[in-house]
C-alpha cells in the first residue's frame, strides 16, 4: 500500500522479519485448515478461510472483543506494501513458473487467438467496462468521472494468470481452451499495465497522450519486453548447455527471473512479458536440450513449489486485505453493478466473437462459456488499485475492485468446473 494513503493503527514500524514470518505462518495455518476440513483447490480454499477469518475479526472488533488481535493484524497489513509485493515481487516468479510448462509449439498453433484475446480483448474490456460504469455509477449513487471509470476498466481488464492457471488445473477444461485462456492470461498483463499508466496520467491532470505517443509507449513497453525476454531466454539456454549440476541450474533460473525483472524495470520495458517469454524459451528449449533428466527434475520441482507456495501466500493476503479496505457507504450496490458490468464486457468482447466464430477460433462449441466465465481477476487488479494516489476515487475504485475480485475467485472459480461440464455436453 502506498505510504500515507491510510493512517496506520500504530506509528511504530514493524520489523520486516516479523511481517514476513507472520504472513507465512498465517498462510501455512490457513492452508492446513483448508486441507484438513474443506479440501478445496488451495488458492480458493486459503482465500475463503482468510476472508472468513477477516470477517470474524472485524465482527468481534465491532463488539469490543479481541480488539488487540484485530489491531495487530491491521498494523501488519498496513506495514505491507501489497502493490509492490505483487507487481515487483511475486508476479515475475509466478509468470515464469507458469510459462515454464507451456508447450510453445501448441501455443504457436493458437498464436492469433491468444493475441486477439490479449490485445483486443483486454482493450475492448477496458472501454466497455469504463463507459458502462460511467453510465451506471450515478444511478447507484456513486458518480465517477469518465477517466476514473476507464481507469477501473484498465485495472480490472486483465485476467490474472495466477488465478487462471491455478484453478484451470482442476477444472477439466479441453486442452485447447485451457491453452488459449492461459496464454491470454500470461500475455495481457503488459497491455493492461500500459493502459492503466496512461489512464492514471490523465486522472492526475496530465494532457491526454496523442495516438502516436500511445503507440510508441505500447511498442516500447510490450515489444521491448518481448525482445528482452527472448534475449534473456537465449542467454540462459546457452549457459545451461555448458554445465550439468542441478543446484547451479536452479540458481541460474532464479537469478534470471529476479535480475531480469529488475533490469526490465530499469530499461522501461514490460517485465511481465519478458518473464513470460524467458519462461517459454527456457521451458521448451532449456529443459529439453540443455538439461539432464536429473537437472530437469529438480528445476521442475523447485518452480512447482515456488508456484504453489506463492499462490497460497497471495490468496491468503487477498483474503486478509479485507480488514483494511474501507468500504464507502452505499458501495455495495455499486459493487454489484461493477461485477455485472465486468461480466457483460467479457461476454461482449470475448464470448460473443468466439460463439459466432468458434470454427475460425479452432475451439469446440461451448468454449465461449468457459472463456467468459473462466476469466478470473485476482491479485494484479487489487495491486494496481492499491497503487492509486490517495483520495475518494482511490477508496471507491479499491472497494469496487476488491468486490469484483472476491466474486471472481469465489463464485466463478468454484463453479468453472460445472461450466466446463455444461459446455462439454453441448458438443
Amino acid at each position: 500500500m502506498d505510504p500515507g494513503t491510510t493512517t496506520p493503527v500504530t506509528s511504530a514500524p514493524v520489523p520486516l522479519l516479523e511481517i514476513a514470518s507472520s504472513f507465512l505462518v498465517a498462510t501455512a495455518l490457513l492452508a492446513y485448515v483448508n486441507q484438513r476440513f474443506f479440501k478445496l483447490p488451495m488458492a480458493i480454499g486459503v482465500m475463503i478461510v482468510a476472508l472468513g477469518l477477516s470477517l470474524a475479526l472485524a465482527g468481534l472488533d465491532a463488539v469490543g472483543v479481541l480488539e488487540g488481535v484485530h489491531d495487530h493484524v491491521e498494523t501488519l497489513l498496513h506495514s505491507l506494501d501489497f502493490s509492490a509485493l505483487v507487481v515487483q515481487g511475486m508476479l515475475s516468479l509466478l509468470l515464469f513458473a507458469g510459462a515454464l510448462h507451456v508447450d510453445i509449439s501448441e501455443l504457436t498453433e493458437y498464436r492469433w487467438q491468444v493475441g486477439l484475446l490479449a490485445v483486443v480483448g483486454t482493450l475492448g474490456t477496458m472501454f466497455v467496462v469504463g463507459f458502462a460504469l460511467w453510465l451506471v455509477a450515478p444511478l447507484v449513487g456513486i458518480p465517477l468521472s469518465l477517466v476514473a471509470c476507464l481507469l477501473f476498466g484498465a485495472l480490472i481488464s486483465p485476467t490474472d494468470p495466477i488465478a487462471v492457471m491455478g484453478i484451470l488445473k482442476s477444472s477439466g477444461a479441453p486442452k485447447n481452451v485451457e491453452l488459449v485462456l492461459t496464454g491470454e492470461a500470461l500475455f495481457n498483463d503488459g497491455i493492461a499495465v500500459v493502459a492503466f499508466a496512461l489512464m492514471l496520467g490523465m486522472l492526475g491532470g496530465d494532457a491526454a497522450p496523442t495516438l502516436g505517443e500511445t503507440a510508441l509507449k505500447f511498442a516500447r513497453e510490450a515489444g521491448g519486453g518481448l525482445l528482452f525476454g527472448l534475449a534473456l531466454g537465449w542467454i540462459v539456454f546457452h549457459l545451461l548447455r555448458t554445465i550439468d549440476q542441478y543446484q547451479v541450474e536452479v540458481l541460474i533460473t532464479l537469478a534470471v527471473v529476479m535480475g531480469g525483472y529488475a533490469l526490465a524495470t530499469r530499461l522501461h520495458v514490460s517485465g511481465p512479458l519478458a518473464m513470460v517469454v524467458a519462461g517459454l524459451v527456457i521451458g521448451n528449449h532449456g529443459r529439453d536440450l540443455a538439461m539432464s533428466d536429473r537437472s530437469r527434475h529438480y528445476v521442475d520441482m523447485f518452480w512447482d513449489l515456488v508456484d504453489e507456495i506463492l499462490n497460497a501466500v497471495l490468496f491468503a493476503l487477498l483474503g486478509m486485505e479485507f480488514i483494511i479496505i474501507k468500504f464507502e457507504p452505499g458501495l455495495a450496490v455499486a459493487t454489484v453493478a461493477a461485477i455485472g458490468v465486468t461480466l457483460l464486457a467479457r461476454a461482449l468482447t470475448v464470448g460473443l466473437p468466439v460463439a459466432l466464430a468458434a470454427r475460425a477460433f479452432k475451439l469446440p462449441d461451448g468454449a465461449w462459456k468457459v472463456l467468459t466465465w473462466g476469466a478470473l481477476r485476482g491479485g494484479i487488479s487489487v495491486a494496481l488499485a492499491l497503487s492509486l494516489p490517495a483520495g475518494p476515487v482511490r477508496e471507491t475504485l479499491l472497494g469496487l475492485t476488491y468486490g469484483v475480485v472476491v466474486f471472481s475467485i469465489l463464485v466463478q472459480g468454484l463453479t468453472i468446473a460445472r461450466v466446463v461440464r455444461n459446455a462439454a455436453n453441448e458438443r
